[in-house]
């Protein structure tokens, strides 16, 4: 068996962190930087890029049933 060590990049601060049990935090290198990403999910500072969709220039759903047709 291989008993080499993985070693992965800390996605917050770039630091080298072994990947193994003993790194509490992987792949965060800290509680620190597990913090400060988990913060940016939250404030939504991570986007995934879209583009707009095809069609309604409204941004409309055009599958959907108007709620005011019943009124």
């Amino acid at each position: 068996m291989n008993d080499t060590i993985r070693t992965v990049t800390c996605p917050g601060c770039g630091k080298p962190v072994a990947w193994q049990a003993a790194s509490r935090y992987r792949p965060f290198c800290s509680a620190r930087c597990r913090q400060l990403d988990l913060g940016a999910w939250a404030s939504e500072a991570y986007r995934v890029p879209t583009s707009p969709p095809d069609g309604d220039s409204a941004g409309g759903d055009q599958h959907l049933p108007d709620s005011s047709a019943g009124r």
